[in-house]
């Protein structure tokens, strides 16, 4: 398991951080990032983890976030996907990785040792 601190990620690029989130999954690591990503980032996570699934490699991710917190209530920024303040994140090869429940506080989740 990585975790991933906040000040790594915050120098990083977009696509840095998912080629990152991507080559430790791939690898069967699960990834524990303390800020989150974006909506945006979360998208294009999983348009990318789309293109690279392949039969018997990689069978794609699992992703878990706390609900955002909102530090601006502007309509144009919640669109936008701004003024949401990220927070903890969750991610590994689905098939390892089984969100078991979560709620605002916490994300309980069930792992697998390989297949």
């Amino acid at each position: 398991m990585d975790l991933i601190s906040q000040e790594k990620l915050e120098h990083m690029t977009s696509m840095e951080k998912i080629r990152l989130i991507l080559d430790k999954v791939k690898t069967g690591r699960i990834v524990v990032l303390e800020s989150g990503l974006t909506p945006d980032e979360e998208v294009r996570l999983i348009e990318m983890t789309m293109t690279e699934i392949r039969v018997d490699e990689f069978s794609g991710i699992e992703i878990e976030s706390y609900p955002s917190r909102k530090e601006s209530s502007s309509f144009l920024d919640r669109i936008l996907g701004k003024g949401f303040k990220r927070r903890m994140t969750v991610i590994g090869p689905a098939n390892q990785l089984r969100t078991v429940e979560k709620d605002q506080y916490q994300i309980s989740t069930k792992v697998s040792v390989g297949d």
